[in-house]
């Protein structure tokens, strides 16, 4: 199930059933724009996304997508 989170000029959407939660992307985001909630990845921050895409190249199961507005 396709999780969608939009900001400003910013949309990340998160697979919720390929991810597993592991925070790979909490730890590799400049931005720190991610957080753990309820065992799966949550965009809190998503207007401070930087698009570096380091979330979606380094993500172990591909779960994440962002696009730009």
């Amino acid at each position: 199930m396709d999780k969608r989170y939009e900001g400003e000029d910013t949309i990340i959407t998160i697979d919720e059933d390929k991810c597993d939660g592991n925070a790979t992307c909490v730890d590799v985001c400049p931005a720190e724009v991610y957080i753990i909630e309820n065992e799966k990845a949550n965009p809190i921050n998503i207007d401070d996304c930087l698009f570096c895409m380091v979330c979606v190249n380094e993500c172990p199961n591909e779960a994440i997508t962002v696009e730009e507005k």
